[in-house]
Parts: structure tokens; sequence; C-alpha cells
């Protein structure tokens, strides 16, 4: 049943849709699946333990948190040894204790505070300098350094209105329970005066595995976005095909930055076991997607041309030896004038070769690279921002994905959302009009915002380097 714009927003009344009551509809719509106990805290504040796997069309596929949030922010510190060190020594302890109350799964919280270079730059640069690692795969064939951490870039597909965004600061919160992230969000930005926030993103996730309609249609069904009706019964996002994937969502530890040797982690390995972040809103077309493209045309985008999958099939099988290479990419395009949205960043998310990390644990070729961590959302393009004009906020909801992926490094990042628009890694560049049809998913996709940032270990997760200034 289609609930009414009241309904939805119960004692929200005439508050825009983005507000925090459409959220609430989450818990009313579904539940929590079964998760598995806590074990221990990892040195990663990227990982989230506990996830549940359910199988799907003989594919494992990892159930994620419920509701997410992430907020954006600017700081409220002076840039003085001793009001840097206050800060640092107040978050770490709210963030204790948010973890000493709930556990670091998606039945208790997730949390994790990501850097930017503005922060760097303002507050530590001297030790940035020094300690910020070298992506040595990128400085090797761009024959000088460069950081893991550089800033975001437009892409060829993007928009020229794209903005790149410029916060010191970015904390993503993910749970089964709407109120522990309420909670975290108070403890965080309401008793601690350490943030100026620029915006929050709200968002949920969650396919119909267990059979019934999913989280994501029921949610744009309420809300009334454009297409919505459109939306398969089962789907785990709003474009149909099922993202989270065991198979393709890079192992434990694999996207940290020392893993595969594409930096030492910084001097001192100050920053090893942490990973690079990148941010991005994503604008969808649910209408463009599933009234111009059939079920089949659908299968070649998200995935590669001439794949046979069974119709209505949500689930498709994305397993190492399934990994598409630059050559398959370049045959599909001189073939088809397509390429495939997997197909084309498998050259560059997927291994090449065999690998044995820098803990000793050996991974396969086409073993998946980036931990993925978006969300759909009916934000449009936040929850709440406070620079509404330049963000170009509405009230109207829409359907849309905060993208939030962890690689290796910047350059890492850029390579598989290169390789997306056709320009692969290995030089091979198909020549494409940006945003065409046979362009993979950018068609019908339009990036709003985007930023890069550096996810420390959790040992200095609150205010990197400050300890270390003279």
């Amino acid at each position: 049943m289609r609930l009414t714009r009241r309904q939805l927003l119960g004692s929200a009344g005439a508050a825009a849709l983005t507000a925090a009551g459409a959220y609430e509809l989450v818990d009313r719509l579904t539940s929590a699946p079964e998760r598995p106990p806590a074990r221990s805290l990892p040195p990663e504040q990227h990982l989230l333990d506990g996830t549940a796997l359910v199988v799907d069309n003989g594919v494992e596929v990892v159930v994620p948190p419920l509701h997410h949030r992430m907020v954006t922010a600017e700081l409220n510190v002076e840039a003085r040894v001793s009001d840097l060190r206050d800060a640092q020594g107040a978050l770490d302890e709210t963030l204790r204790k948010l973890e000493r109350r709930f556990p670091a799964t998606p039945a208790g919280l997730g949390v994790t505070v990501a850097w930017g270079l503005p922060y760097f730059r303002r507050y530590v640069p001297r030790l940035a300098d020094r300690y910020l690692p070298l992506d040595r795969r990128a400085s090797r064939e761009k024959l000088k350094p460069v950081r893991a951490l550089v800033d975001a870039i437009r892409f060829p597909s993007d928009p020229r209105e794209t903005i790149l965004e410029r916060n010191d600061v970015a904390i993503l919160l993910r749970s089964d329970v709407l109120a522990h992230l309420d909670e975290a969000a108070d403890a965080l930005f309401e008793d601690l005066d350490l943030f100026k926030s620029t915006s929050i993103r709200k968002g949920f996730a969650g396919g119909g595995f267990a059979g019934g309609k999913s989280l994501p249609k029921r949610m744009a069904v309420a809300a009334g976005v454009p297409g919505a009706d459109l939306i398969p019964d089962r789907a785990e996002l709003f474009l149909g095909f099922t993202s989270t994937q065991k198979a393709g969502l890079g192992p434990p530890r694999i996207a940290n930055l020392e893993t595969l040797g594409l930096t030492d982690g910084g001097r001192d390995g100050y920053f090893r076991q942490g990973t690079h972040m990148h941010l991005s809103h994503i604008a969808e077309d649910l209408e463009a997607w599933y009234i111009n493209f059939d079920f089949g045309e659908r299968v070649a985008t998200a995935f590669r041309p001439g794949l046979n999958v069974a119709d209505g099939t949500m689930t498709v099988r994305q397993d190492a030896k399934d990994a598409a290479s630059a050559a398959d990419n370049e045959s599909d395009y001189r073939r088809r004038e397509r390429i495939g949205h997997s197909a084309s960043i498998q050259t560059a998310s997927r291994l090449q070769a065999d690998v044995v990390g820098s803990d000793g644990t050996r991974y396969t070729k086409g073993t998946a690279i980036p931990h993925r961590a978006d969300f759909n959302t009916l934000d449009n393009p936040f929850s709440w921002s406070a620079t509404p004009e330049r963000d170009g906020m509405s009230s109207d909801p829409a359907a849309g994905v905060h993208f939030v992926v962890f690689n290796p490094t910047s350059d890492d990042f850029h390579r598989n959302r290169l390789a997306m628009d056709g320009v692969l890694p290995d030089g091979t560049r198909l020549e494409f009009t940006p945003r065409a049809r046979g362009q993979g998913f950018n068609s019908v996709l339009r990036t709003t915002h985007r930023q890069n940032f550096l996810v420390p270990p959790r040992r200095h997760r609150s205010f990197p380097l400050v300890e270390l200034i003279a």
C-alpha cells in the first residue's frame, strides 16, 4: 500500500521527506536479520564484524546493516596545540564510550571516522608531509611522489556541476537499530563542540531475500518516487541487481593501505591498518532505467554484454573466475558498442594476478579489492545541508545512492571509476560520448558531490598526528 505524504512523515507533518521521519519508516516496513555474535574489536575501524550471509540463486550474499548515516563536517577547533590535544582526547573518549556501549556489529553500532585533506593541510601540514603514505604504484607511473590521499577529481562522465567537496571529516554510522545511530550522532555532534556539520546523509539497505518486497522498493513506493513501481520486488537496491555478493566485495583487510603493497602505511607505519574512503552522492533515474532498458539490456549494462541470465534474476554470479579483462571489454566495445558496469570496473577492482599480502594471506587472481558500504537514499541530495543552495537541496524525495567505498588509495579508486568510463588501467581507451547508453550505468546516473578521505586505524582515528606535534 502506498502511504500518503502525511503518513510517511508521521509527526514531521509538512517537513521535507528527507527529514528523519522518512527513515523511521524503515523499522515499520522490515526487521533486522539474525546476526552472528561479535568477536574481538579489529584494529581497522572500517571493518564491521557480525555481518550475516544468505544464499540467493546459489550465490553467497552479505546482508548489510539496515540503517546508514554519514555526517560531514568542518572542525570547530582552533589550530593551537593545546586545543587540538584537548579535542583529540575528547573525541577519543567519546568513541571509546560508544564502543563500550555497543558492539561493533550491525546489531550494535559501526563508527568509521575519515579525515579529508583540508584537515591535514590546515591543522598538521608538516606532519602530514612526513607521515601521509605514498602511493608506490601511482608515484612510479607518474614519476613523482603521489600520496595515498589526493583530491577528488571529476571523471569524463561526471557533469560539470559535480561538486568536489572540502570537508575536514566524515563520520559513517551503521546499525540495524536507528536509535543507536541517533545516540551516536548526539554524542558526537551535540555533546561535543568539535564539529560544524556541513551535511547529513541518511539511507537504508536490504533486499527481499527472505521473501516479500524488499526495503528499497517499499520505501521508494511509499515516498512516491517516479519509477518506484517498476523496481523488482526482491531488489536489494533501487536499480535492481544484488551488489553485496561476498565474492564481489574485498575480503577483510585487502583494502588496507599496506596489504597489497601499494603503500607502506606511512612513516613508522602510523597509518597501517587504515584505508582510503571515497564518498559521493549519485542521483538515479529509475524511469529511464526500467522503461528504456528491457531486462536483457539491464543485464548487459550492469554486468557484461552477452551474459545469459534468466529473466527476473536479481543475483548474478560474479566470482573471481568471472572477472572480465581489458581484452574482454575491448571485444564487447568493438562488437556491440557497449561495456558492462561490472566488467569494465573489474579491470581495476579485481587482482590481475595472484598476490601474497603483507600479512601472508594469499589472494588469488580475480579477487575483489574494494569494500563497498554504499546505501540507497531518498535524500535530494542530502537529508540536511549547511549550504542548501550550493548543494541543490530539494524537499522532494528522489532515488539515489550515497556511495561509500574503501580502496587502498585515492589513485586505486580513480582507476576503478575511470574504467567505468572506458579508460582502462592498461592504457586502453574505449571512446564514448559522456553518459552514452553503451557506457554502463552512466546514462542513468548523475553524481552531484565527491570527496576522498583517509581512514586511520582505530588507534589513530581521533585527530590523527596531533599527538606528534612538537
